[in-house]
């Protein structure tokens, strides 16, 4: 167990970052996941700019790596043209 007062508060603070990119993270796969199953082209592009949103806010707090946004971004704008 942690001796000093700021060791306990870092993991006081570590564990609701935590709680909160876990949420986050999984609100965007689920976006990401609901964008790929969509068939209509407009219904995809209305959708697209709030996913790519998420997708830049993870991206920008290191919850995941920005190549890795850039990929999936990059992926499901090819998937929306093509319908």
């Amino acid at each position: 167990m942690a001796n000093h007062k700021s060791a306990i508060k870092r993991i006081r603070s570590n564990e609701s970052k935590r709680l909160r990119n876990k949420y986050q993270h999984k609100s965007t796969r689920n976006a990401v996941r609901k964008l790929r199953e969509m068939t209509d082209k407009k219904e995809a592009a209305k959708a697209i700019p709030s996913v790519f949103g998420m997708l830049d806010k993870l991206a920008k707090r290191n919850v995941i790596h920005k190549n890795k946004a850039a990929n999936i971004k990059s992926g499901l704008q090819v998937k929306v043209n093509n319908l």
